[in-house]
Order: C-alpha cells, then structure tokens, then sequence
C-alpha cells in the first residue's frame, strides 16, 4: 500500500521527466529522489517503487542536461545499493549501461558521469555477484572500453570493477576474459601510478580466473613494471605474481616464467616488498613441497645443513623453494644470459642480481650450467655499468663457495690461457672471474689444485701478451687472493707468484699498480717466512735467471719481454752477485753485436744502473773482478764503429756503462792496467764520435781510467792519450770542451815517475803551447779550467811551462793569466 502510495504521489513528477524545459525535469527528479531513496522506505516497498520507475529513471541517463544524468545516475545508484534483490533489474541495467558506456564512440562525455556510471556498474557487480553470468557479454564489452577511458578515475573504477566481476562468476568469466588483456596492457604504462596499479591487480584477476592461455601476452608488460619508479607498483607485481604461483591452475606449466619475477623482488630497493616477496616466495615453496612431498622425502631426511663457507647473513632458502628452482634453471638460463647484455643497464643489473638469487637456490647444482654461466660472466663483468660489474663478481664469488674447483678451474684456466679466442671479447673477462671464483673457494678446496693454478698464471702466454693495465690489475690481484685464501699453502708455488709479479712489474708503466705488485711481493715473503725481498730472489734466481735463458732468444726491440731483465736485477739487489756466471751467461748471448741494437742499447742502460751501485749488486761478494775481462770482452765489441743513428746511439749506452764501470768501483787498478790498450784506443776512437754525448762520455772515462791507473801508464800510453783529448779543447760542445780539459788535467797528475821529462819534453811543449792559446778563450769559464790545468801541469816542468809563457807575453797575449801562472810557478818552486 506504501508503494502505491507513493507512485500515485510521484505521477506528476514522472509527467514532468518529458518535459522540453530543463529545470522542470531537474526538480521532478529531485522530487522523485525526495520521496524514494531519500525516504525511509523498507526494502520491499522500495523494490516496487523502483520497478515501476526503472525505466523512466534509465532514460533519464541519457537526458540532455548534465544535471539530470547525475541525479538519475546518483538515484539509481542509491536504488540499487538498497534494494533487497537488485538482480531483478540487471535486464534492464546492463543494457542501458552497455549502449551508454561499451559502444564504439563514448556517449556520455562529463568525466564525472562516466565515473559515477563505472561505479554503478561495480556497486552491481559487488551486489549481484553470480546473477551477472547472463550479462557476460555486456560487462566485458562496457570494461574493454572504460580500462581505457580518457579520465584517470575512471580506468582506476573499471580495473576495480574487472576484479570484482571476475570473482563474482569464475565459471564463466574464462570465456571472455581475452578481450579485456589487450586494453589492460594499454593501461598498464599510463604516466599515473595508482592507475597503473589498479591495471596490475585487474590483470591478476583476468589471468587467474581466465583461461590462463594469455599468460605470455602479460608476462614481459609485468616484468617491465618491476622497473617501475613506484614502490606501490613494484609491490603489486609482486603481489600479483606471487598468487599466480599459489593458485593459478596452470601455474607447474608456467613456473620458469613466472618465478624469475618473484624472485626479482627479493632484490629491490624498499624492504617491504622485499618483505612481502620473501613471504610469497616461501609459501610457494611450502605448498610445492608439499604437493611433492614423495619425491623430497630422502632430501628433507638428509639434506638438511648448508654447504660449507655458505655466504655469512644470508638466509638458506626452504627445501621447496631451492627445488623449485633446480628444476627450473634449465629453462631460465637462456633468458638470463641474453638479459644480462640488455640494451638497459637497469635490465641487466637487475637480471645479475636475479642470477645472485637464483645461484643461492641451486647451490652445487649449478656445476652441471657452469659454461653458460661462466659466458654471462664474462660479458657482466665488463659492463660499463658499476652496479653490474659487482653484482657480477658476487654471482661468481658464489661459484666458488658452491662448485668444486677441479670443475671449475678445468673451464676457467683454459680460458684464461686462450683469453683472445674466448667467449669474451677482452682477454682480463676470464682472468677476473677467477679472481672472483677463487675468492669464494676454500684453502683446503684449492691446495691440491694450487700447482695447476701457478702453473698456468706463469705462462707466458699469460702473464706476459698482455700489457693493458686492467688485464695486469687482476694478475696482481689474483696473486693476492690466493695468498689471501690458501696463506702458507702458497709456497708451493712461490716461484711462480714470483714470476706472475716480475712479469705485471716489466710490463706495467703505472707507478700505482708497479707500487701494488711490490707490496705483494713482500706478501710473498710474509707467506714464506722471509724477512727481505733479496730473501726471496736468493731462494729463487738460478730458476729465474734460466727462465730468462730460455726466453732471450726471441726478445727483441718491440717485445716486452726484455724489462724482466730490468726488474729482476734491480730488484735481486745484493742476491746478483751470487749468481754472477749465470747472470753474464745471459749478457753474453743478448749483447752479441748480431742482436738487435735496441735490445742492447736497454741492456746497456740497466747494466750501468748496477755497475754504479755495484758494491750492492753485481760486486755484492767481491767477486766481480774474477769476470771483468769476460765482462769487457762482452762489451767491446758494441764500441767498435757501424754506420746508421742507431749504432751510434748502441756505441753511446755502451760508452755509459764502460763509464759506470770505471766509476762504480766493481774494477781494480790492476784489472783496469790490463786491459789498458785495448781501453784507450776504444776511448780514444770514441773521442771521435758525430754524438756529442758520446763525446763527453769518452772524455769522461778517460778521466776516470787516468785517475784509476795514477802514475802507472806507460809513456807510450800517456802520449797517446794527450793528442785526443787536446783536439776536443776545440770540440762544439762547451761540456765537452770542460770534461777534455778536465781530463788533461788528471793525465798531469799521471805523469810518473817512469815518466822521462827530459826525453818527452817534445810532447810537454806542444802540449803547454796548446793550452796557453786557450787563455784568449772567448768563454771565461774555459780560461779558467785551462788555467788550473795549467797549474797542475807547472809541476811537471815548470822550467820549460815559464819559458812558454815568457813567450806568450811577449806577444802581449792572456798578460793576466800569465802573471799569474808566473806567480804561481815562483811561489811552487820556492816551496
């Protein structure tokens, strides 16, 4: 009786719904709203009025003024929420719904109202449930439309709506849920976030209560979104996945896809989804184990304790979750090696740190993927990406605490001695994987495989090819972790750490890393007990000065291989003193004069470093003297003249080290007096020289020998000498014109007593005239060295030096300078 009431009350009011004017229709709904929903109406009364209002109410959804389709939008909302069965008016709402909202132009254009329309449609869906299964048709062709409406709001209500559907008729939902995929995908990039995330959990619904086929069409659209800038996006894909790995029905076909995606989650930024994929990881693993309980039962009886050295901190992953993975890690390798050499450095450090995930689940059973492993590493671990490059080394870290390294090293060394023909594309990938590997490997692992270990870094082949500095970087490196790993395990093979280091040293022209590899030669002590760095080479030279034999035949100007030379004789210090027949062995075959000039010209220079410093190097035991004349042979014949700039330059090392030889102390007078002849006339040629640095030097060892051999030359030697060095008073080089002078000075002070003033008095005269034209020297600084040479030589014949000058002032010449002389001459002869 109520309901009839109120229908005769409210018949003017539906009259005025056809009215033109605008405001009489906005009242008369007004009026309606007034006396229905507004009222305090029961259910069933309600439900009366509202079928007989039903239809005027739906045309008035399309209604031309804005203000009347919300009010009717907003009357039948309130209708439909408080209506004791509202599935009765579904053949009636849907439709309209459907031709106001799923056709192909959108004819409702306010925003606002295409929102409160979409929320209608939920509101039903929520109160209707299973009575929608008919309405199929129509509710996915209205929600293929609205997931991509213009307005923000309105994608976000229909993602809503597409999971409460969803979960309202799972039997029939399958049939159509394909057609919502394509739009959702549409929706699941849009710039806003919540939209995103209402997409991701729509799509969830569509995935699990559909047929499940359009799986693959979704899946690389969600990976994306694991890159996300939105935490809350991030953790709706986790969300999401996690549930298809509970409950999709189909989920043991699509495991491999869907598990890389949890797992990814493990690894992110913010701790809660951290948090919240940890969780759904292991009730997947709980819930496979026990669907699988037969088939794990020997493994959850004995396989219980962790392997050794497992990573301090980390959790051990459940029985379920680490077989889930075993099994799976076939079909995941291939996608993991072409994602680590993704375009996108966020892809491929994401994907490295998804491999980090992965290789903490399959422990020792990642032995049997090792190569495919090994190839993703080597490309990872020069990635210009930083993050990329360390999550990469942890991976292979991981190798070393899970695999045996008589599997490993049997792979790993056999790239690092074919680098060049490697899967990588620079010959350091493989050497730094090791590294990495032999980090996370035990000492009592390694000791029976360490002689194959320094037996492959001390070929040539691989300590000496390369010169490129990271390449040389991870050598020294490696030398350091296997000290650091296997400590005094490692003196097996000291002396091929010994030959890796000298070799990095040789090669390297980084003062940085030459410092690196010294400290880890002292490491190398440390390890062995020794107290000095001389210590070690002691215990090791005989082998390494043949190891140096049995190399010298090749080297050459261009190879590198030559500075071993260099760095193990300086660095051997007093040690070289004690291997001398072995050491001048090898001079000997390197310093032959058909051998490459500039091999020799190098030689030459170190040679002459430790002919200076010989009393701690060459002439450490006193014995250097026994082997100067087979020293000497060695060197001369790099004096005698060629033709062509570098045979000069050859001539010129060679002048060097006779001069550091003479001047370094490793030479006594009576070594030096036997070899006299044939050392003067070499010197003196030498005084001859188009190279003004061989000129000086010369001069230079001339001094020095005079000054060796004082009042022992015989005066045959002596006059010899004078006349050469007299010509190079007039040499270009004001140096050299010194060191000359220098020179004659000395071999004044040489004259003995064997020496015959009066017979050679010949010689002392042109001498004495010769060096008085000099005091007119244009360049002061010569007059005064020819006038000290001067005073020397008045102690010779100072008779026949005063008549000289006496001569000299008659031609009014150096008047100053000859004063002086004669004043110097009285006062010595006085004394």
């Amino acid at each position: 009786m109520a309901a009839e009431e109120v229908l005769r009350g409210l018949s003017r009011a539906l009259n005025c719904l056809n009215e033109d004017n605008k405001s009489s229709r906005k009242r008369a709904l007004e009026t309606i709203r007034n006396r229905t929903v507004g009222s305090d109406l029961a259910g069933t009364e309600l439900q009366e009025v509202f079928g007989a209002l039903r239809s005027s109410l739906l045309r008035c959804l399309t209604d031309p003024a804005e203000k009347c389709r919300e009010i009717a939008a907003e009357m039948i909302t309130d209708f439909i929420r408080r209506l004791p069965k509202p599935e009765e008016s579904l053949p009636y709402l849907l439709p309209c719904l459907s031709q106001r909202l799923g056709g192909k132009e959108i004819l409702e254009p306010a925003e606002e109202l295409r929102l409160s329309l979409v929320e209608l449609l939920s509101l039903t869906a929520d109160l209707c449930g299973r009575h929608l299964a008919p309405y199929l048709e129509d509710m996915i062709r209205i929600l293929s439309k609205t997931i991509t409406d213009p307005f923000p709001d309105v994608k976000r209500e229909s993602c809503k709506c597409v999971v409460q559907f969803s979960r309202s008729v799972p039997d029939h939902f399958h049939m159509q849920a394909e057609s919502l995929v394509k739009p959702l995908m549409q929706t699941l990039s849009h710039q806003h976030s919540r939209v995103r995330v209402s997409a991701i959990e729509a799509t969830g619904a569509v995935i699990q209560y559909g047929s499940g086929k359009n799986l693959d069409d979704v899946l690389s659209h969600l990976a994306q979104r694991l890159f996300d800038d939105s935490p809350q996006v991030r953790k709706a894909v986790t969300v999401v996945v996690g549930d298809w790995l509970l409950h999709l029905l189909d989920r043991y076909s699509y495991f491999h896809k869907l598990i890389p995606l949890l797992l990814s989650s493990l690894s992110d930024d913010i701790p809660e989804i951290r948090d919240i994929a940890g969780g759904l990881w292991k009730q997947v693993g709980a819930q496979w184990e026990k669907e699988n309980e037969e088939d794990l039962k020997d493994k959850m009886d004995f396989l219980l304790s962790p392997p050794p050295r497992y990573p301090p901190g980390v959790e051990r992953p459940a029985l379920g979750c680490r077989e889930l993975v075993i099994r799976n890690l076939s079909k995941l390798m291939p996608a993991v090696g072409r994602d680590a050499c993704d375009w996108l450095a966020q892809t491929r450090v994401k994907t490295l740190q998804l491999l980090k995930v992965l290789l903490l689940h399959a422990e020792d059973h990642c032995t049997q993927h090792l190569q495919p492993l090994l190839t993703t590493l080597y490309r990872a671990c020069m990635d210009p990406e930083q993050a990329a490059r360390t999550h990469c080394l942890e991976c292979a870290e991981l190798l070393g605490v899970f695999v045996s390294p008589e599997v490993f090293l049997r792979l790993l060394l056999a790239d690092v001695e074919n680098s060049t023909s490697s899967s990588s594309s620079s010959p350091w990938a493989p050497l730094m994987i090791l590294v990495a590997v032999l980090r996370g490997s035990s000492r009592e692992a390694l000791r029976p495989h360490l002689l194959q270990l320094g037996g492959t870094l001390a070929q040539p082949d691989v300590c000496q090819d390369f010169q490129q500095t990271v390449y040389l970087e991870q050598l020294v490196v490696c030398v350091e972790v296997l000290l650091c790993v296997c400590e005094e395990d490692c003196s097996i093979i000291s002396l091929q750490l010994l030959k890796v280091l000298v070799a990095v040293q040789s090669l390297t022209t980084e003062q940085e890393l030459r410092n690196r590899t010294e400290d880890c030669v002292s490491r190398v002590c440390l390890v062995l007990g020794l107290s000095r760095v001389c210590d070690l080479y002691r215990q090791h030279m005989a082998d390494l000065l043949q190891w140096l034999s049995d190399s010298q035949h090749c080297w050459t100007s261009h190879s590198a291989h030559k500075h071993l030379l260099d760095v193990i004789a300086l660095q051997s210090g007093p040690v070289l003193g004690e291997f001398l027949p072995d050491f001048l062995s090898l001079l000997r075959s390197c310093l032959e004069p058909n051998r490459d000039a500039e091999l020799r010209l190098h030689i030459f220079t170190v040679l002459s470093k430790l002919l200076l410093n010989s009393s701690n190097t060459l002439n450490s035991q006193g014995r250097f003297g026994q082997y100067v004349e087979d020293f000497l042979q060695m060197l001369m014949p790099n004096l005698v003249w060629r033709a062509g700039r570098t045979a000069a330059a050859v001539r010129t090392s060679a002048l060097s080290c006779l001069l550091a030889l003479l001047q370094g102390g490793a030479i006594s007078k009576e070594q030096v007096l036997s070899v006299e002849l044939k050392l003067s006339s070499d010197l003196t040629s030498a005084l001859e020289e188009d190279s003004q640095l061989s000129r000086l030097l010369a001069c230079r060892s001339l001094h020095t020998l005079l000054t060796i051999t004082t009042c022992c030359l015989s005066t045959d030697a002596l006059n010899k000498i004078y006349p050469e060095l007299l010509k190079r008073v007039d040499d270009s080089s004001d140096e050299v014109r010194a060191e000359a002078l220098k020179a004659l000075s000395v071999w004044f002070s040489s004259l003995g007593k064997d020496y015959d003033i009066q017979t050679n008095r010949p010689h002392l005269q042109f001498l004495y005239q010769q060096l008085l034209l000099y005091l007119d020297d244009p360049d002061n600084r010569i007059q005064l060295i020819v006038f000290d040479v001067l005073k020397v030589g008045s102690g010779v014949d100072s008779v026949l030096l005063k008549r000289e000058i006496e001569a000299v002032r008659e031609k009014q010449r150096s008047s100053e300078f000859c004063d002086q002389l004669l004043q110097h001459i009285d006062t010595h002869t006085q004394t």
